[in-house]
């Protein structure tokens, strides 16, 4: 799978996941997850390569507990580190 697609399906697992996603011009900062008044959100930086982009996104998700439930292909699962739940 292109970089790029499996930066499209770990954005689509986020918003599912309920946050907001923001793309930023954020000068190569790197962007990242936050809470702002109960609601989160994801704010990717559109200076950053797809590659690191898919990074940035990888992080949030390594840190959301629900990603352990949700149905992954094996790409998106292999690179969070996730194991299949029976």
């Amino acid at each position: 799978m292109h970089t790029v697609d499996l930066l499209d399906e770990a954005l689509a697992l986020v918003a599912s996941l309920g946050y907001q996603i923001r793309h930023e011009w954020l000068g190569g900062d790197g962007g990242g997850d936050c809470e702002i008044k109960g609601r989160k959100w994801l704010f990717i930086d559109l200076a950053l390569s797809p590659s690191e982009q898919l990074d940035v996104v990888l992080d949030t998700l390594r840190r959301e507990p629900r990603v352990w439930h949700a149905e992954l292909n094996s790409q998106l699962r292999h690179r969070l580190g996730v194991r299949k739940i029976a």
